[in-house]
């Protein structure tokens, strides 16, 4: 334990310090794994793979470019409402705590200073504005590279690593990577259409019960939807706050069975439903490598953690699988 801990320690940290290519492959290969089903279609329609693996890049740059937009510009569009609303809930609880609430106002008058202080304090001395932008843009762009030249030789992938792999274990290596893969490829697939169909049921019930900032508000639910059960339970409680301050207590309640009657459907049948192929993992574990990504990487991390953990559950699957049914994990 001690050993494999060890190597683990030194895999983190040899991915920190080099993050600017360890990321982009990762981000890759999330893409990739999200994407593939796409390409596939488009390789059996009769397209070639270099030029559909293209075709699904351009898409993807078309998509997401959209979706940030939208994102975006419903964040701006609404973000003073929002902010303003968590105001108003603020000076709601300061008259009825007094001091406690007061120091609540403050935070919630001073969020976009506190935001702007933090960040300025978590990039200080290690790099500047400039550079951050300019690795960020080169990251997305290795990534997007990386996606095509992905796509394009997935056919190749199992012979590659049959070439590397040692004698004897190509046939156990391929089986794991492989396995490893479709985790990876259900968790993306399955958790992008579970956020669209939260993001879209929570806009369409604050917008009917008329609670200010409702599309920011469902984009923000998307996006935190990558984050399982942490992020569903900020933008949750977000979106009660904000009703809670625009429409009253009563509204609040309504936005609050909202939120709680999109996780039940989402827990009850999306995720069985959806995710009924993916390595299915226990909320402890998720909680676990969560706060592990959040340390090791930020956001980032958060993202980025439950995709490798399902992954690494694969693969440990494949394992005993193979040593239950006693197949040989060597080449015969």
């Amino acid at each position: 334990m001690l050993l494999f801990a060890g190597v683990v320690w030194v895999v983190i940290r040899l991915c920190a310090e080099f993050r600017t290519a360890v990321v982009p492959v990762l981000l890759a290969l999330l893409g990739t794994a999200l994407l593939g089903p796409l390409h596939r279609r488009l390789v059996k329609a009769g397209v070639q793979r270099s030029v559909a693996a293209g075709l699904t890049c351009v898409a993807v740059v078309a998509v997401v470019g959209g979706a940030v937009y939208i994102v975006v510009a419903a964040l701006i569009d609404t973000g003073d409402e929002i902010v303003a609303s968590l105001r108003d809930a603020a000076q709601g609880i300061a008259d009825h705590f007094g001091a406690a609430g007061t120091s609540l106002d403050d935070v919630a008058a001073n969020a976009r200073d506190l935001l702007t202080k933090f960040g300025g304090t978590a990039a200080s001395g290690v790099i500047s504005g400039v550079s951050v932008v300019g690795e960020t843009i080169a990251m997305a762009v290795l990534a997007l590279l990386l996606v095509f030249f992905f796509l394009r030789d997935a056919d190749k992938a199992a012979g590659t690593l049959r070439a590397l792999a040692p004698r004897g274990t190509a046939d156990a290596l391929v089986a794991m990577a492989r396995r490893a893969y479709q985790a990876v490829e259900g968790f993306m697939r399955g958790t992008t259409l579970i956020a669209l169909i939260d993001a879209l049921c929570i806009t369409v019930g604050l917008l009917v019960l008329d609670v200010r900032g409702a599309v920011g508000l469902g984009a923000l639910v998307f996006v935190g939807a990558y984050i399982p059960y942490l992020g569903a339970f900020i933008s949750g409680a977000l979106s009660v706050l904000v009703a809670l301050a625009d429409r009253g207590f009563v509204i609040a309640l309504w936005a609050l069975g909202v939120v709680l009657a999109v996780q039940v459907l989402e827990g009850h049948v999306l995720q069985p439903a959806i995710q009924s192929r993916t390595v299915q993992m226990h909320p402890a574990v998720v909680m676990v490598a969560i706060t592990a990504g959040a340390s090791v990487a930020g956001i980032l991390g958060m993202l980025l953690a439950v995709p490798l953990t399902a992954a690494g559950f694969g693969v440990l699957h494949e394992l005993r699988t193979r040593y239950k049914s006693g197949a040989p994990a060597s080449d015969s």
